[in-house]
């Protein structure tokens, strides 16, 4: 894992979301960072999971970030 300090003060970073329907609502999940929004449309979900983004990374006091890697996984469908 990467440690992240104080070291900036405005930080920009693209970040990949997965988005899905739960019965009415839609859900916005980062994946790169454990942070999720929800929202009413599925644009409503990304705007909210945007904001909780700035506010995850608002005061970032020694977060750390996962590193994402590449697998290859054999799956076996019954």
């Amino acid at each position: 894992m990467r440690k992240m300090g104080r070291l900036f003060k405005s930080m920009k970073k693209s970040f990949t979301a997965s988005v899905w329907q739960e019965e009415k609502m839609y859900v916005a999940q980062c994946l790169e960072v454990d942070v999720a929004s929800q929202g009413e449309t599925e644009q409503e979900a990304l705007s909210n999971l945007q904001e909780a983004l700035e506010l995850h990374f608002e005061n970032p006091v020694a977060t750390l970030l996962p590193e994402i890697k590449k697998i290859q996984a054999e799956v076996s469908v019954a």
